[in-house]
C-alpha cells in the first residue's frame, strides 16, 4: 500500500498509545464483508477446528483487513515503515460465561526481557458486533511496562473493554495485561489476534507528527501509576532520539541516594526512580550499575531499564557487567546495550564473544540485541548466521529476526538462512523466510521464491474439497 493511503495516527493518538498502551480503532468495511468473514470463520472452525498460524491463508478475506488504511496507518505510526507481520497468529473463540485470567502474552512460549519501547504490537480484530455482553477482550491501560500485577480487580484498574461494532480493533503494546471477559449471550465471539514487529529503528516520527514537544494526552487512562519521564523518553525515542534523558537533571548525591533506595519498592515507583537516575549523569549511572548487579531481581531488572536510556555514559559499566557470573545480570546488561544501539557500538565485540556463553538465556539476549545495532559489521552478520545453527530453537529464530532488521547488509547470511528454511521449528522456518524478504537482494529473493513455490499451500483444499473446483 502506498504511504499516502495510510491513515496515520495523530499526535494525540500517539500520546494515548504511549501512556495507555492501547487504542481502540475501527475499519469501515460493509456489514456484508463482515457477514461473509463470519461465515468463513464458522465453516472453518466447525469443519476443521482452529486454523492457528494458518488463519490468514485459510480465511482469505482477512488479508483485506490488514491492508486497510486504518490498520496499516496505525501499525506504521507505532512500529515504523516496513513492519513485519509475525508468523504467529491466532483466532480466539470465546463462548465462556467465565472471565479469563489476567496475563501478558508470552513470546510464543519462550522468554525474553520485555521492551518498554514499542518494538512489538498486537492487533485484536473483532469481525462481529461485540457488545459488552458478548465477552470482548479486557485491557489494563498503562500496565504494559509493569512486570507484576499491580492491581486487585478490574474495577480498580480501570479496565478498557474492546467492545464495539464489527470492524473494531484494539491496537495494543505487546506486553500489556489483558484477559477475556464473560460471554453471557452464548453466541460465537471471535477475536483475531495478530502480532507485529518493528524492523527499522526510528529515525524520525512515523505518525502524523505536528507538535515536537511531549505533553500528556487528554485521555490518560493509566490509573495505577504515572510515568512522565518514561512517556517523554518513549516519545523522543519514537522521534529518532537515543539517550534523550542523559544528563538532563542535577547529579545531587543525596537525591540520587534516595532514588536508589526506591528501586526495591513498589514496582511503578521503582521504574520512575530508574528513569530519574538515568538523567543524573555519572553518579546516577553508578547507582543504576550497582542496582544492576544486585541480588534483588526487581532492583536488577528496573536498573537495566534505567541504564538502557542513560546514554553513552552507561556503556562502559554495562560492558563490564557482561563478565558477571550471574547469567541474569548478563542478560539484562545485554538488553540495555541493545537498546542503546549505536551509542553502544564499542561493546559489539564483547557481545559477539557471548555467542559462546553456555547459558541459552544469554545467547538469546545477544542475538536479539545485535539486531538493533545501527551499523552492522561483517562479524555481527557472521555471528548471527552461525547462531542459526544453535541447539536452542529460540536462539535460532531470534537470530533470523535480527537478520531481518539488518536488511541488505546481511546478505552474507543467505546460505545459512536457506538451510534454516528446513529447520524443524516452524518459527525458525518462518523467520528465515521473512529475513530473506527483508534482506531483499536478488540472491535472497531467488532463495525465498524457490522456498515459497515448493511449500505452496492451497487455502481452499480441505478434507471435504480435495481437488475440485
Amino acid at each position: 500500500m502506498q504511504e499516502n493511503n495510510l491513515l496515520l495516527l495523530t499526535d494525540e493518538q500517539m500520546r494515548t498509545f504511549i501512556t495507555n498502551g492501547c487504542l481502540l480503532l475501527k475499519t469501515d468495511f460493509s456489514a456484508e464483508f463482515h457477514a461473509n468473514l463470519l461465515e468463513q470463520l464458522n465453516t472453518v472452525y466447525t469443519e476443521e477446528g482452529n486454523p492457528g498460524n494458518n488463519l490468514l491463508p485459510r480465511i482469505r478475506d482477512l488479508q483485506k483487513v490488514f491492508d486497510h488504511p486504518v490498520v496499516t496507518g496505525a501499525l506504521t505510526s507505532v512500529l515504523g515503515p516496513n513492519y513485519m507481520m509475525h508468523a504467529h497468529r491466532h483466532g480466539h473463540f470465546n463462548a465462556s460465561d467465565k472471565a479469563g485470567g489476567w496475563h501478558k502474552d508470552s513470546y510464543w512460549g519462550y522468554d525474553r526481557m520485555r521492551n518498554h519501547h514499542p518494538n512489538w504490537a498486537m492487533i485484536m480484530y473483532f469481525p462481529q458486533d461485540t457488545p459488552v455482553e458478548l465477552g470482548p477482550t479486557g485491557i489494563l491501560p498503562g500496565t504494559q511496562n509493569h512486570q507484576s500485577r499491580n492491581f486487585e480487580s478490574s474495577e480498580q484498574a480501570g479496565e478498557v473493554l474492546a467492545n464495539g461494532e464489527a470492524g473494531t480493533f484494539a491496537l495494543i503494546h505487546y506486553d500489556i495485561w489483558h484477559r477475556s471477559t464473560p460471554n453471557i449471550l452464548g453466541q460465537p465471539r471471535y477475536m483475531l489476534k495478530f502480532e507485529f514487529m518493528r524492523t527499522e529503528m526510528p529515525q524520525q516520527p512515523s505518525w502524523n507528527n505536528q507538535e515536537r514537544a511531549w505533553k500528556r494526552p487528554t485521555n490518560l487512562l493509566a490509573p495505577i501509576a504515572e510515568h512522565d519521564l518514561m512517556w517523554e523518553e518513549t516519545w523522543n525515542w519514537l522521534s529518532g532520539e537515543i539517550g534523550s534523558l542523559a544528563e538532563t537533571a542535577s547529579p545531587d548525591a543525596e537525591h540520587i541516594q534516595e532514588l536508589a533506595s526506591q528501586l526495591a519498592g513498589f514496582e511503578p515507583t521503582a521504574i520512575n526512580a530508574a528513569y530519574d537516575l538515568a538523567r543524573r549523569g555519572q553518579l546516577g549511572i553508578e547507582a543504576l550499575l550497582k542496582g544492576l548487579n544486585s541480588d534483588n531481581e526487581q532492583v536488577s531488572r528496573v536498573s537495566a531499564y534505567g541504564l538502557s536510556v542513560a546514554g553513552s555514559g552507561a556503556v562502559k559499566g554495562l560492558t563490564a557487567a557482561l563478565t558477571s557470573e550471574n547469567k541474569d545480570i548478563v542478560v539484562r546488561a545485554v538488553f540495555a546495550l541493545g537498546e542503546l544501539r549505536g551509542l553502544a557500538a564499542e561493546a559489539a565485540p564483547a557481545l559477539v564473544k557471548l555467542f559462546e556463553h553456555p547459558a541459552e538465556e544469554v545467547r538469546i539476549a545477544v542475538v536479539d540485541a545485535l539486531g538493533f545495532v545501527d551499523r552492522p559489521s561483517d562479524e555481527i552478520v557472521a555471528s548471527l548466521a552461525k547462531a542459526l545453527q544453535d541447539a536452542n530453537a529460540q536462539v535460532r529464530f531470534m537470530a533470523s529476526l535480527s537478520l531481518s532488521r539488518l536488511g541488505a547488509s546481511a546478505e552474507a547470511a543467505v546460505p545459512q538462512l536457506e538451510v534454516a528454511l528446513d529447520d524443524e521449528n516452524r518459527y525458525v522456518r518462518a523467520h528465515a523466510a521473512e529475513s530473506l524478504h527483508y534482506i531483499g537482494t536478488e540472491r535472497a529473493k531467488n532463495t525465498l521464491i524457490k522456498y515459497l513455490l515448493n511449500s505452496r499451500w492451497c487455502p481452499t483444499t480441505t478434507k471435504v474439497n480435495a481437488f475440485y473446483p
